[in-house]
């Protein structure tokens, strides 16, 4: 795959295919042989090309963890930034850059931890970011301790006696946030990834996609229900725009309504396809879309992957939300040297 851009390449500014190649860094790449974040990688480099936007204009913001090696193999702007704050980050250059493309790489020990806090935020603000979210269920740069998004009873270095406090789920998270743009995807499933890259990309906002990144070293086989081909077909809900969510071996099974107002997993055959839910991401209320996030509480049962949510509201610092002039003197005369004292009631 390749586009053409007509600025940053070339002399005199005449047109310049780009392809993955013009992506790829000459860092040596260093993951653990096995680790998903090689076929993300592979994914995001052969996808950029399609944006046609030269490499110059990128930026990829990675915190710390396995996925924040990232930006050294990406052949475009970056940086490493500290635990956690790769949003904080990526904001204050979005808010001077309007030009640039900005990516951030994180983990789920990085953005939900420590991290949180700029997380969310970014979100709720709709800063014109993409954050793409490595969910490996485990912390694997400092060698295996449980994460935010860890399951219940999990047994690791920090918790012998098993993790004790109930996990994050991102994608839900992110919908409480008020996320405009929020899906989930697979590291095995280059395809799924690669539509679910499009549509981040497209998205004029925030954009956070969670991926489901296998550690081979310490927590494999934790998404196995869901990419191994014994499985996969029974255990994902793929989320199509417009389309009855119907998911199963021979498409059997479906995702509909129950008496008390929940979703629930049912058998197409005894419920008939007009009483399962129809899905549209583009609904404003995230109910619907915070409901499908519940479906799983983890991925060994069968879970919904693609774009739970992906509305439109003005981006942060753009389009109006702020007034065109500041405030004036006597405003802000009143504000800092007014009185004192206020009358209650």
């Amino acid at each position: 795959m390749s586009a053409v851009v007509t600025n940053g390449h070339g002399s005199g500014g005449a047109p310049v295919a780009l392809t993955k190649a013009d992506f790829q860094s000459d860092q040596e790449t260093r993951w653990c042989p096995g680790c998903g974040d090689y076929a993300v990688l592979a994914a995001v480099q052969q996808f950029m090309p399609e944006l046609g936007i030269a490499p110059e204009k990128i930026v990829f913001v990675t915190g710390i963890g396995c996925a924040g090696r990232f930006a050294y193999y990406m052949n475009t702007y970056g940086m490493h930034g500290i635990h956690g704050r790769a949003p904080a980050l990526a904001t204050g250059l979005a808010s001077a850059r309007e030009d640039l493309s900005i990516w951030i790489v994180t983990g789920d020990g990085d953005s939900l931890s420590i991290g949180g806090n700029h997380l969310i935020h970014a979100l709720r603000r709709n800063v014109p970011i993409k954050i793409l979210l490595f969910n490996n269920q485990i912390y694997g740069l400092t060698k295996g301790q449980a994460s935010p998004t860890s399951e219940l009873g999990k047994i690791t270095k920090s918790t012998p006696f098993g993790v004790a406090d109930h996990p994050f789920n991102p994608v839900s998270l992110a919908l409480g946030a008020e996320a405009t743009f929020v899906a989930r995807t697979i590291d095995r499933d280059k395809r799924h990834l690669s539509e679910v890259l499009r549509a981040a990309a497209s998205h004029d906002g925030a954009a956070l996609v969670e991926i489901y990144q296998n550690c081979p070293v310490f927590n494999d086989n934790a998404f196995s229900a869901l990419t191994e081909k014994e499985t996969k077909d029974a255990n994902q809900i793929r989320l199509t725009a417009g389309r009855p969510i119907r998911f199963g071996v021979e498409s059997e099974r479906g995702v509909a309504r129950g008496p008390d107002g929940g979703l629930s997993i049912v058998d197409v055959a005894d419920v008939g396809e007009d009483a399962l839910i129809v899905h549209d991401p583009s609904r404003p209320d995230p109910g619907l879309a915070f409901s499908l996030a519940r479906l799983a509480d983890n991925p060994t049962v069968p879970t919904p992957i693609g774009v739970f949510r992906e509305v439109h509201r003005p981006v942060y610092g753009r389009g109006g939300t702020v007034r065109g002039t500041p405030a004036t003197d006597v405003e802000l005369a009143d504000l800092l040297v007014g009185s004192d004292s206020w009358t209650i009631g």
